[in-house]
């Protein structure tokens, strides 16, 4: 981040914490400029970021005043899913959304990428490159099938910190955590068995079941404490589910973290029922509450719960690093890697591991934490200010994704097909449901850049859902 956009998120902070109050006059730029250090023009520089805002409005002669504080859109009301076994469809639109991934043209507003900008990934390019020529060996050979051992020992290390105790030899390592959740799937289900997922659901974990040939069964989730317990042991009674797929830090599409109570509520109704549950653990780092959140793992006895993870989405997906703990099923589990897998690539985990060991990990994550919180604030003040006032949207405790919801009867599908002409990428929220519900809805990744094209391109977006507000 240049100086002035740290400044400028240091004043939005303060503004947001009641240490500028609403109707407020700020400090003179010349002040702010003594009082940090920084030239005048950084600090109209960064003004100029709050107004955009909409934070802050000048007065001439008088200065920088706060803004009146405009009422946050309501979030998004507890889900409603067909609750009964569905064979899972949107195949073909999930693909269109893959396919925009080469286009460096397109603004991929649907896509999960992660910001992988930031100065704080350098030592793990260097280490790489270090790598690559001197560890001819290492990085050209086969890798044990369990994974390079300094980088399991690492990952436990890291799970503390999500409240696991866990053996060195109780992590697999994986290519990345859809790797994890595909040896995990084939490790405990078969064809034509039923899943219970969160409803939405991330649509790469739909079409893992797709692919599996997986029913899947939705269940209802409140946007801001997870999955209804009530509703999954009233499935859990109706039909013979193997599982459920859980995301409960983080969660994509919704961003909310599980209170620790519903947590231990979906483990005991597992254990009564006797089933598995899958925990996709993969935004759980980029929490913005420290410490950070506790895993379902964490509170798991007979090894019942398969969590999975990766480093996509807190350091890089070219990277293919993730990691499942997979509990009761590690013979399992370790079989259905080789069979489906095989080995992973060595070099980007030897890299890991000492981007962790070396303390790079814990400084570029406390980077991020802070940079996608801003971008969270920032893209929701766009979306509130371009887009209809039905809106929806979600206050997500972590990651970078928000989920807007637009009055029932608003075709965000028809609307994405739209923008792809303007070379502009969403998400439509009927991709996050087996059944293809949800399709007044919308995912938008914020880790895109705080640049004025962004800015410009959900102006469109938000044009295009005018536009069809008005047809419907």
């Amino acid at each position: 981040m240049t100086r002035y956009e740290n400044l400028a998120t240091l004043l939005a902070q303060r503004i947001e914490q009641g240490l500028y109050r609403h109707g407020e006059k700020l400090p003179s730029v010349r002040k702010l400029s003594q009082e940090h250090g920084v030239s005048i023009s950084t600090v109209q520089q960064a003004y100029q970021v709050l107004e955009n805002l909409q934070l802050i409005t000048p007065q001439p002669r008088s200065g920088y005043f706060v803004a009146p504080r405009k009422s946050q859109p309501p979030v998004p009301a507890m889900t409603r899913p067909v609750q009964r076994p569905v064979e899972i469809t949107q195949w073909d639109e999930v693909l269109t959304l893959l396919d925009a991934r080469g286009d460096k043209e397109i603004i991929t507003f649907g896509g999960g990428a992660p910001d992988i900008t930031q100065p704080t990934l350098k030592p793990l390019w260097r280490e790489m490159s270090r790598l690559v020529q001197h560890n001819q060996q290492d990085v050209l050979s086969y890798d044990a099938l369990q994974g390079r051992c300094e980088l399991r020992e690492q990952i436990s290390r890291l799970m503390l910190d999500g409240g696991s105790v866990v053996d060195v030899d109780d992590i697999i390592i994986t290519s990345g955590c859809h790797g994890a959740l595909t040896v995990a799937l084939l490790s405990v289900c078969k064809p034509g068995d039923i899943v219970a997922v969160e409803s939405p659901c991330y649509y790469g974990t739909m079409q893992l079941l797709r692919g599996f040939d997986i029913k899947a069964i939705e269940i209802p989730t409140d946007p801001e404490t997870g999955i209804s317990v009530e509703a999954l042991e009233l499935a859990l009674e109706q039909w013979p589910i193997k599982g459920v797929i859980l995301v409960p830090n983080c969660n994509n599409p919704q961003g909310f973290i599980m209170p620790e109570a519903r947590k231990k509520a979906v483990l005991a109704l597992a254990q009564r029922y006797d089933i598995v549950i899958f925990e996709d653990d993969i935004y759980g780092e980029l929490a913005t509450e420290y410490p950070r959140p506790r895993t379902i793992k964490s509170y798991d006895i007979d090894g019942r719960v398969l969590l999975c993870s990766s480093f996509t989405k807190s350091v890089a997906p070219g990277l293919r690093v993730g990691w499942i703990v997979p509990g009761r099923y590690r013979d399992r589990v370790l079989h259905m890697k080789y069979a489906a897998i095989g080995s992973t690539v060595p070099t980007t985990q030897m890299a890991v591991a000492a981007f962790i060991r070396d303390g790079h990990y814990h400084r570029h994550i406390r980077r991020m934490r802070q940079i996608y919180q801003q971008h969270l604030e920032t893209y929701t003040c766009w979306i509130r200010q371009y887009f209809p006032a039905e809106i929806c949207v979600t206050r997500p405790k972590g990651g970078f994704m928000l989920w807007v919801e637009l009055p029932e009867g608003v075709d965000l599908l028809c609307v994405s097909r739209q923008l792809s002409r303007l070379k502009i990428q969403t998400a439509p929220g009927s991709i996050f449901s087996a059944s293809g519900k949800y399709r007044n809805c919308l995912r938008v990744n914020c880790a895109m850049p705080l640049t004025e094209r962004y800015r410009d391109a959900i102006r469109k977006v938000g044009e295009a859902v005018h536009i069809a507000m008005e047809e419907c």
